[in-house]
């Protein structure tokens, strides 16, 4: 039997988007840390971000406003010391992004003084989204991943995924501690081991459960699967955030409209040109995603068509190309010519606003085991997330965590001798076609059941479907090797019940959970909170 890889850092960050490579550039001077990227590094859902981050630069925008926006967004379930400190915070940890040197956009002012060109996006009231033109995640990635490479603390472990946290309690040790992980090198199919002083999840979001999503293929649910077996509480799987305008084309699926560019005067009309986001909300195209999303939907079902449109058109050419030259050129080349022309358009999962439950530096029910960004819940998004809250919130808590890493370098976070992964009694899979067909049943009853807009009896429908498929690839992951499939299958059929249970306890409708049966608001609101059950 071949022998298995042994790896040893003092931090071990599973996943490398904008929160994992905050983190890591921050500890790193005094840490030796490993960097753990499902597919190549720069792939994730931070490359794809497209609007910008938000944060108070203008003199006649405050924290206050930052806060009071975020609040109303969240629809009365934000934590409010988490929401007040992210807004605090903001301006430092953009401060932080512009050193290690990622271009925002600038302008001269009348006085020839230079300036950040901030624009305004749903839920803001003042303009406050710093950006790079409408590739601001790109920007940022490919920025971190510069620095990352060049730092000789930090050890970069490509096309791996992670399997499962080694915590105190599967070594038989006490306490409740995490001690680090088994991942997947996808390069030799073989599992190996990693030793942490500490662990940090960053492994983004879980909208891959849906059939039609916005993210990345990467974006599967790990951290919040791993979390959960490992004895962490979840909170607010139910909010899962529709982004509104998605792409509707046959050979650009999971392509993103920028929420700015209906900040900048895009509107949404329906296919005989007529607007009617109007109807549904004062603020019009500017009013939250949750209310631009279930609008569209309606309209869809209503007229029956396939998608809605997205008109920039009437502003002038050189305007939009300036402002969205992505945009522009991926449109142009699927034969829409956005200077002219409306956008198809269709919702797409796009955000997992719920996770795994952390306080303001990012701990989790486990000592020694962090979560940060996408994957967490800190209470910053409530019930539904502010636009361009999300990259804000991957800095703001990356160097949250990080200063509460150096902090406690005590004797209790030495390495713990790790067994090797027991693959003694399994087999190489000859049934592959198993994870194929569990696969899109799993993200189609995801869609029709657990979507935009919900009733009691198709979660009841979705729950025994997810139990079923759960015990079928239980069995087929005691049995066979690992792979890429399965082990994202695994980690999403167990998001799925998550996302479901959650959905079933909430009697109301409120932000991004919608439901038929509960359409009224419930006044004494409370976060959804799920323990996982007491192992015997």
């Amino acid at each position: 039997m071949q022998q298995q890889k042994e790896h040893q850092c003092d931090v071990l960050i599973i996943g490398s988007g904008a929160a994992g490579l905050s983190l890591a550039l921050q500890l790193a001077d005094q840490l030796r840390v490993i960097v753990l990227s499902k597919g190549p590094l720069r792939e994730g859902s931070t490359l794809y971000a497209q609007g910008g981050i938000a944060a108070v630069f203008d003199e006649n925008d405050s924290i206050d406003s930052h806060v009071s926006d975020t609040l109303i967004a969240g629809a009365g379930l934000c934590d409010e010391a988490a929401v007040q400190f992210t807004a605090e915070h903001a301006k430092t940890a953009m401060e932080w992004l512009i050193a290690q040197g990622v271009p925002f956009d600038q302008y001269r002012d009348e006085d020839g003084v230079l300036k950040y060109h901030l624009t305004r996006e749903g839920g803001h009231s003042h303009r406050r989204i710093l950006h790079a033109a409408d590739a601001t995640g790109r920007a940022v990635q490919i920025t971190l991943v510069d620095q990352v490479k060049s730092h000789p603390n930090i050890r970069l472990l490509e096309n791996y995924n992670a399997v499962d946290l080694i915590t105190a309690e599967k070594l038989g040790l006490p306490g409740q501690h995490c001690h680090g992980a088994y991942v997947w090198n996808r390069n030799s199919e073989q599992v190996e081991v990693i030793a942490a002083r500490f662990v940090a999840l960053a492994t983004g979001g879980a909208s891959k459960v849906y059939l039609y999503t916005s993210n990345p293929d990467v974006a599967s649910g790990d951290g919040i699967a791993m979390a959960w077996r490992a004895g962490c509480r979840v909170a607010n799987m139910e909010f899962n955030q529709f982004h509104p305008t998605s792409l509707y084309h046959p050979e650009a699926q999971n392509y993103l409209i920028t929420e700015a560019m209906r900040g900048e005067g895009a509107y949404l009309q329906r296919p005989d040109g007529s607007r009617f986001m109007p109807d549904f909300d004062e603020r019009a195209e500017l009013a939250p995603r949750d209310i631009v999303a279930r609008a569209i939907d309606f309209e869809m079902k209503r007229l029956g068509v396939a998608c809605v449109y997205l008109n920039i058109s009437h502003k002038p050419k050189d305007f939009i190309i300036e402002h969205f030259p992505t945009i522009y050129a991926k449109c142009l080349s699927v034969g829409i010519d956005i200077t002219k022309q409306p956008i198809p358009v269709v919702p797409a999962a796009h955000y997992t606003c719920g996770g795994v439950m952390t306080n303001l530096n990012g701990q989790t029910d486990i000592a020694n085991l962090y979560a940060i960004g996408e994957v967490a819940y800190t209470g910053l998004h409530g019930a539904n997330r502010m636009a361009s809250n999300s990259l804000l919130e991957c800095v703001v808590f990356a160097q949250s965590a990080a200063r509460h890493i150096l902090a406690n370098l005590t004797a209790n976070t030495a390495l713990v001798k790790l067994p090797q992964w027991d693959e003694s009694r399994v087999s190489n899979s000859d049934e592959e076609v198993v994870i194929t067909h569990n696969w899109h049943e799993l993200r189609l009853f995801m869609w029709d059941f657990v979507g935009i807009v919900r009733t009691t009896k198709r979660l009841e429908r979705a729950l025994h479907r997810v139990e079923l498929l759960q015990r079928e690839i239980e069995e087929y992951y005691r049995h066979f090797r690992v792979s890429n499939n399965l082990l994202e299958l695994r980690n999403l059929t167990m998001v799925a019940e998550l996302i479901i249970r959650c959905a079933m306890e909430r009697k109301e409708s409120r932000g991004l959970h919608y439901t038929l049966d509960y359409p009224e608001l419930d006044p004494l609101p409370t976060p959804t909170v799920l323990t996982p059950p007491v192992r015997s």
